[in-house]
């Protein structure tokens, strides 16, 4: 797994703050309402020209990147860098709202949230077909997914209660919910930001 070309980790912090924790709904509405502005374009009502940019994962440059790789064989850098600065953004402000981290999310720094994803050399790593099969290929992921997050729900509340009680977090639930994290984050890289062939293990180390 260590090998995989997306990786994401998350420090576990020894104490959480009780009253964040306590109105972190309320605490988070500022920042997701920030970046549903930003996946969203600022536009309720996207005409047909931009909606284009806004397939897939939501913010996320999809279609046109797939069709760089597919005629082109490029992935141009400033698409790849939006994209992998939009994904670090959003999994900074989902380790909040999910109760891993304290830190108000930033916009632009690293904090606790450490996501790599390296830049694909195109032309010898990334198969210029493969991307419009791929989002058929995760759909096994997206199943075992979408039954990891009622997980994951089930798992933040507990925690939550478990912070107010004794400020901490659980260390199983943590790394369970970040593990849902690091896996949805690989379907992601292969499917959606199309920056590898390897196939997402189904693992949530």
């Amino acid at each position: 797994m260590e090998d995989y070309p997306a990786k994401l980790h998350v420090d576990y912090p020894e104490i959480s703050d009780r009253v964040t924790t306590f109105f972190r709904l309320i605490l988070a509405l500022p920042i997701l309402i920030l970046l549903g502005l930003l996946i969203g374009g600022g536009d309720s009502d996207p005409d047909a020209a931009e909606r284009i940019y806004y397939v897939g994962t939501g913010g996320i440059v999809v279609i046109p990147t797939i069709l760089m790789i597919l005629f082109r064989q490029k992935y141009p850098r400033w698409w790849f860098d939006w994209n992998l600065e939009l994904t670090r953004f959003s999994y900074r402000v989902f380790s909040y709202l999910l109760l891993l981290r304290d830190e108000y999310p930033s916009t632009d720094e690293e904090q606790a949230v450490h996501l790599e994803l390296p830049y694909p050399d195109v032309e010898n790593e990334l198969n210029q077909w493969l991307p419009l099969v791929k989002w058929f290929l995760a759909i096994p992921h997206l199943i075992i997914l979408a039954f990891l997050g009622v997980a994951v729900i089930i798992d933040v509340i507990i925690a939550w209660f478990a912070i107010l009680f004794n400020g901490r977090y659980p260390k199983g639930l943590f790394d369970f919910t970040v593990g849902v994290m690091r896996w949805a984050f690989r379907v992601s890289a292969y499917a959606f930001l199309l920056t590898t062939d390897q196939y997402p293990p189904f693992t949530l180390q």
